[in-house]
């Protein structure tokens, strides 16, 4: 008989089908304002400056967090996320940091040190 799965292995199984096939798929925008729609941003701001770090960190954890694979690839960067995830992966669900960090090596811990 089969076990019931955790709450944690849905979670990661319902982040691991959003997630892109490669960080290169993530072509959001750099800089400027971003304005997330409802179904992202659905209990706060919505409006975020990228060139504010702070406001930048809160857009990126709400997408990672409720984005499906569509709002992912329009909203996160490749350069930013790489660059903001060794704070970013701090302020995450243990299931998101680790289905991301298990699908792309330049994310792990080992290869920010690397870099």
């Amino acid at each position: 008989m089969a076990s019931t799965p955790s709450i944690s292995e849905i979670r990661r199984d319902r982040f691991a089908r959003r997630r892109p096939a490669d960080l290169s798929e993530l072509e959001g925008p750099a800089h400027g304002s971003v304005s997330l729609p409802l179904h992202l941003a659905w209990s706060s701001l919505t409006e975020f400056d990228l060139d504010q770090p702070r406001l930048r960190m809160s857009c990126y954890r709400i997408v990672l967090a409720e984005g499906m694979h569509e709002d992912l690839v329009r909203y996160l960067n490749r350069d930013l996320l790489t660059s903001m995830w060794p704070v970013l992966r701090t302020l995450i669900s243990r299931d998101i940091r680790e289905v991301w960090e298990s699908a792309f090596t330049e994310l792990r811990p080992s290869a920010q040190t690397a870099a």
